[in-house]
């Protein structure tokens, strides 16, 4: 049998200060921590682990890819997180018309400075 490989189960993105790191994602993003351990934090995102972590060696050391987060209402998630002190590079815009639907994106930045995004599909009438 050929293994499948069907699903994202954690993400690492990597961190320099990571009580401020842990302050944003739990505090400002609302991300459920699971649980620490020295140099790293694991939050909850749907089906996803995040894991947070200082980089263990030089070649770690750089911006991580960027977190896409699945949203339904893509301005009320932004006003959420604009209140909770979030700097957003742009407000929520339309960046892909499909057939059946419109891909809106808005873009962040992390207290480490690792671009984040929040995503939303919009059906088409």
């Amino acid at each position: 049998m050929t293994p499948s490989l069907d699903a994202i189960g954690q993400i690492a993105v990597n961190v320099h200060d990571l009580d401020r790191a842990v302050a944003f994602y739990g505090d400002r993003l609302g991300l459920r921590l699971l649980f620490r351990v020295p140099n790293m934090a694991f939050f909850q995102c749907g089906s996803v682990r995040v894991m947070l972590g200082t980089p263990s060696a030089p070649e770690f050391d750089h911006p991580s890819s960027i977190l896409y987060f699945r949203v339904a209402d893509i301005e009320a998630a932004h006003a959420r997180l604009v209140q909770r002190e979030v700097v957003f590079r742009d407000a929520p815009h339309p960046v892909h018309r499909a057939a059946d639907h419109e891909l809106w994106l808005a873009f962040f930045e992390d207290s480490e400075g690792n671009v984040l995004a929040l995503m939303s599909e919009r059906p088409r009438a």
